[in-house]
């Protein structure tokens, strides 16, 4: 499962302003709720339950806020780059700049866990990061976003 597979065709967000984590999820939750038809509400809450459990800031600037939603028939994904870093709460206590919301359905168990590891390797890549954090527009973002990673095959 590919990034670019998972993306929602209007789904980069290049300049979100939130102040917090709860207002970066407020965020993301309605512009989901915009595109997927789902209540604004219903997202906001699932999320924040979530992260009761433990954030899902994943270290190095980068969250990966995600739930499994009722009604929701496929994988969707955001991407959006903060104006300005916020807490968020993660493992290393580095403040966030780079999210990625995916939602699921409630019966994609191995799909949701395969779109996290496609975010994952992603993000994990310094050179990705630099380039999302240095990207000029929507444009560039998918580009970094999508582009070919390079193979760490010995």
């Amino acid at each position: 499962m590919d990034l670019c597979d998972l993306l929602a065709s209007d789904g980069i967000i290049a300049s979100l302003k939130a102040t917090s984590k709860k207002h970066a999820l407020q965020e993301l939750a309605t512009i989901a709720a915009e595109r997927t038809g789902l209540d604004q509400h219903e997202i906001f809450n699932t999320l924040l339950q979530r992260e009761r459990l433990g954030s899902t800031g994943l270290g190095r600037g980068v969250a990966v806020p995600h739930v499994k939603l009722h009604g929701l028939r496929s994988i969707f994904c955001l991407f959006a780059r903060l104006e300005e870093p916020i807490d968020y709460e993660s493992h290393d206590n580095e403040p966030v700049d780079l999210l990625f919301l995916l939602l699921a359905p409630d019966h994609a168990g191995g799909d949701h866990l395969k779109a996290l590891a496609s975010i994952s390797r992603v993000v994990r890549e310094p050179s990705v990061l630099d380039a999302l954090r240095t990207a000029k527009d929507t444009a560039a973002l998918r580009s970094a976003l999508t582009h070919p990673l390079p193979s760490h095959a010995a």
